[in-house]
């Protein structure tokens, strides 16, 4: 055999005429939600978030709707997600606060140390196998808003609890809905 005809495209072969030819699914969007379960979920994390403003409030502490909000729109709309369950969920934002408490000991407040605790903490949280995007947010907010550990970390462990719990009654009310958690740890 020659060099030549190695480097040379092989022939493939053709299948049969009546074979069915295998079709190549493109990634697909989900499903559309019917508009009771889409009111359901917007109605069950408002009444969450709305809640949460009103345990800050009367605590003066930080609100943390940019994590929760987001925390809760994955609870609710992705509840069988890694991301989504109570392990990641409750783990992930209090290494996201741990990051955040950690870096303003080392350094100041900043948006380049900010930007560095939220880093930090995806890292954190992969390590520890509780991977929750919206925990770098949280660590974000430690850096940049400085709120006082005592307060704020019994705040975010309720609150992180909370949108759990809440997410377990909508799975159990809704028909036809994912049972959330897929898994408690």
């Amino acid at each position: 055999m020659s060099t030549d005809s190695l480097l040379r495209p092989q022939p493939q072969p053709t299948p049969a005429p009546d074979s069915p030819r295998p079709r190549r699914r493109v990634g697909r969007a989900p499903a559309r939600p019917t508009a009771s379960a889409a009111f359901h979920s917007i109605s069950a994390v408002t009444a969450v978030l709305l809640g949460l403003v009103a345990i800050g409030a009367m605590i003066h502490e930080p609100v943390l709707i940019p994590p929760l909000a987001a925390s809760a729109a994955l609870v609710h709309s992705a509840p069988t997600l890694p991301l989504a369950q109570p392990r990641s969920l409750v783990i992930g934002h209090l290494l996201g606060a741990a990051s955040g408490y950690a870096v303003l000991a080392l350094t100041h407040s900043s948006p380049w140390t900010a930007a560095l605790a939220g880093g930090i903490t995806l890292a954190a949280t992969m390590l520890a196998r509780t991977p929750h995007s919206a925990a770098c947010a949280t660590a974000v907010i430690v850096v940049l808003q400085t709120p006082a550990p005592g307060r704020f970390v019994p705040l975010l462990f309720g609150s992180t609890v909370l949108l759990a719990l809440t997410g377990f009654a909508a799975s159990r009310v809704r028909r036809g809905a994912p049972k959330y958690p897929a898994y408690w740890w």
